[in-house]
């Protein structure tokens, strides 16, 4: 087992991102911070680096456990890292959040039609 690994291989590892490729554009988009830092795909990580990952609507802050280059079973992927109390409870407000609150423009895609219009108009009313 080595001690440090590609960022990009260890976020597709880890559980963070279905594909590889995925987590290569999160990183190279800026969406995960090491130390807070941006880096590119193929900055090694290490154990003990802190990680800010955003992913949909979501913010990780994860310190790095282990290192491992092979995808596995969601519960040893878990044991790879442990968030912090702060990120776990920032989550947790915000599920609360989005479970009571439903911003009213999320169901549209694209411009609102008129109909659209007039529905979000009588919602706020």
């Amino acid at each position: 087992m080595t001690d440090s690994i590609r960022i990009d291989k260890w976020l597709w590892a880890a559980r963070f991102f279905k594909t590889r490729t995925l987590a290569t554009n999160a990183v190279e988009l800026g969406r995960v911070l090491q130390n807070e830092q941006r880096v590119k795909p193929a900055h090694s990580i290490k154990s003990g680096d802190v990680l800010e990952i955003h992913h949909a609507d979501q913010i990780w802050v994860i310190e790095v456990l282990r290192i491992s280059d092979v995808r596995g079973a969601a519960s040893v992927a878990q044991t790879m890292y442990q968030e912090t109390a702060a990120s776990a409870e920032h989550r947790a407000k915000s599920a609360q959040d989005k479970k009571y609150f439903k911003e009213p423009s999320a169901a549209l895609s694209g411009r609102p039609t008129k109909r659209d219009r007039r529905l979000l108009d009588f919602s706020r009313s």
